[in-house]
């Protein structure tokens, strides 16, 4: 797989029926490793490991509903009481972060109300912080670390 822009972290794979697959810490389960599979447990690790959220309040590829329409949210993290505090929006590598994939953020957190999105294909990352009152977003240089 190809390297991102993340520290480097260990993970553990497995092989079978030609297919590698690589275990998730939040789901508790090897899933098949995807480009994108593979930038979503290089986030999970940043969280984990680099911002200190305890794995209890990370949430991974969650079905909801926009709009009567199921759409899958890549990664949560939840304030202590229950509130979103994060929402994280992974695309593969080779994806380029466009306006179309904030749009599909925001259209996710229309719902969700999260404190703080990010978004990333592995190399490139985006973080802001929502002003509801004034219906925007701020690029942050970075998310706070969990306190």
């Amino acid at each position: 797989m190809q390297k991102l822009n993340f520290h480097p972290y260990q993970f553990r794979f497995k092989n079978s029926e030609n297919k590698v697959s690589i275990f998730d810490e939040i789901r508790k389960k090897f899933i098949v490793l995807t480009p994108e599979e593979w930038v979503r447990q290089h986030c999970v690790r940043f969280l984990m490991e680099e911002k200190h959220f305890p794995k209890s309040l990370i949430n991974v590829e969650k079905e909801i509903k926009i709009n009567k329409l199921k759409k899958r949210y890549d990664i949560v993290v939840f304030n202590t009481d229950g509130s979103i505090h994060l929402l994280i929006e992974c695309k593969a590598p080779k994806i380029k972060i466009t306006q179309k994939t904030f749009d599909q953020i925001a259209q996710y957190n229309l719902q969700l109300q999260a404190n703080y999105l990010m978004v990333t294909n592995g190399l490139n990352h985006y973080y802001c912080t929502m002003n509801y009152s004034q219906n925007r977003y701020h690029f942050l240089q970075e998310i706070p670390s969990y306190t």
